[in-house]
């Protein structure tokens, strides 16, 4: 049967050489990032090279490399480089150059925090092409795991056993090995068990020192707001002459509690409860995300399990991008951002914040979907006026934005890009990490809105 297949020769060379510019459609995202890098101010990235030694890779060339590696799910720097040989975009991005992994490694540990920089210009950039504008933002956080164990992690009520337990049985090596005459025992080993047991108590002792500081901290802040709470408490009974109901707040204790603990590999992530894989070592992550363009505007990196305390430095970051870029109009938030305070904050800054105040039924009666608002309450408190404001219609809708902007950031993130821990430990690096995955991400959408 008569048969018409392309023909399959791999001996033949090319005539000329290929160029490189001519192996992508001209729409691809790699062109994409690579264009918007050409624009970045990296003198800072430039300077801090000396020029001695032997030529170094362009901070261009590399900044790219990595934008498009974390925008395509390629977070490994030894799989970035297998990349540079087997991926045609990413050639191209590298301009068909080769630096190994520990270089890429290198690189980005070595420059993360001009990362927040870089940030604010992408964000310039897309502002220019009229892609986003500050306006109308959605906040909500996510918990994203620590590249630590959690089995790796020793509570204060183990580490005081085990301090314990570890000390004894140190006294009591040493005073056999003192009794070189009993033959029952290899005193020949006794020196390394010893040595083994006392490393082993240097590095508890330490975490139950770490445990103690944390757990200082945190007294400290309890204090402080038990201290408010009592003094509003005391003012408000000494304006209305009548006493506060209910039961009068517990004073904090000092001290770890049992449940306390840090975590051997990386100590500063901390146990976490997820929603779909328990508890976990992780990170809290925070985005701030503009509702029109589905863009990411801020976004930080915190050690607290809740995001109570989170909306004022998101609200921080926000107002410290260039003006050009726009100001908060309205802010949609989720119940766990919600308390008088933060409302507060948001209407002080001359913003009209949309927080839920509780959990939400996910199917209403239908006679509440359709009940109209009560009329606006007379000189209201900021959560007065928010409370009212969420039960109209346009409250209601405007609120039911924030599941379909915020959310879906973190979707794409964790299940497209791939995103699923972090590879650097310790905050400082986390953060800069968590940086180039927002720079990502926004460069990726940037193509999407650009078309």
């Amino acid at each position: 049967m008569p048969t018409n297949f392309r023909l399959v020769d791999r001996d033949t060379a090319y005539l000329l050489p290929p160029s490189v510019d001519e192996w992508l459609p001209e729409n691809h995202l790699a062109r994409f990032i690579v264009e918007i890098v050409d624009e970045l101010d990296v003198s800072a990235l430039e300077g801090a090279y000396t020029g001695s030694g032997s030529d170094a890779y362009h901070p261009r060339m590399m900044l790219a490399l990595l934008f498009y590696c974390y925008a395509t799910g390629t977070f490994s720097s030894r799989k970035m480089e297998a990349a540079t040989y087997e991926s045609v975009p990413v050639r191209y991005v590298a301009a068909n150059q080769h630096p190994d992994h520990d270089t890429i490694c290198t690189f980005r540990r070595r420059f993360l925090a001009p990362l927040s920089d870089l940030f604010t210009q992408i964000l310039l950039v897309a502002h220019q092409m009229e892609l986003v504008e500050v306006g109308d933002v959605a906040i909500d956080g996510s918990k994203a795991k620590a590249n630590a164990s959690k089995h790796k992690a020793m509570s204060w009520e183990r580490a005081c056993q085990l301090e314990d337990q570890l000390s004894e049985e140190v006294a009591e090596m040493m005073a056999q090995a003192e009794q070189a005459d009993d033959e029952s025992i290899d005193t020949d080993a006794l020196p390394e068990e010893i040595a083994h047991r006392t490393d082993r108590l240097d590095k508890i002792r330490a975490a139950k020192v770490m445990i103690e500081e944390r757990a200082g901290e945190r007294y400290q802040a309890e204090k402080a707001a038990y201290d408010k709470k009592m003094a509003d408490r005391a003012t408000k009974e000494e304006h209305t002459g009548k006493k506060t109901p209910g039961r009068k707040p517990s004073p904090p204790e000092p001290g770890p509690s049992d449940s306390d603990q840090v975590n051997f590999t990386d100590a500063e992530s901390r146990i976490m409860l997820t929603s779909s894989n328990g508890w976990q070592q992780a990170y809290n992550v925070q985005h701030s995300v503009d509702m029109d363009s589905y863009m990411i505007l801020g976004g930080h990196i915190t050690q607290a399990t809740n995001d109570k305390q989170q909306l004022k430095p998101a609200l921080d970051d926000l107002e410290a991008l260039p003006d050009e870029l726009g100001t908060i109009k309205r802010l949609a938030a989720d119940s766990g951002y919600f308390s008088q305070d933060n409302v507060e904050d948001v209407t002080g800054r001359q913003a009209t914040p949309y927080i839920a105040t509780g959990r939400q039924n996910h199917h209403p009666d239908w006679t509440k979907r359709l009940a109209k608002a009560d009329p606006p309450p007379d000189d209201p408190t900021p959560v007065e006026a928010m409370r009212w404001r969420l039960s109209t219609q346009e409250g209601r809708d405007f609120y039911a934005r924030r599941k379909s902007t915020v959310e879906p950031v973190f979707g794409i993130i964790k299940h497209v890009m791939g995103f699923r821990q972090f590879l650097l430990r310790g905050l400082k690096k986390v953060r800069g990490e968590w940086k180039l995955l927002q720079c990502a991400y926004n460069l990726k959408r940037m193509h999407v809105l650009a078309g």
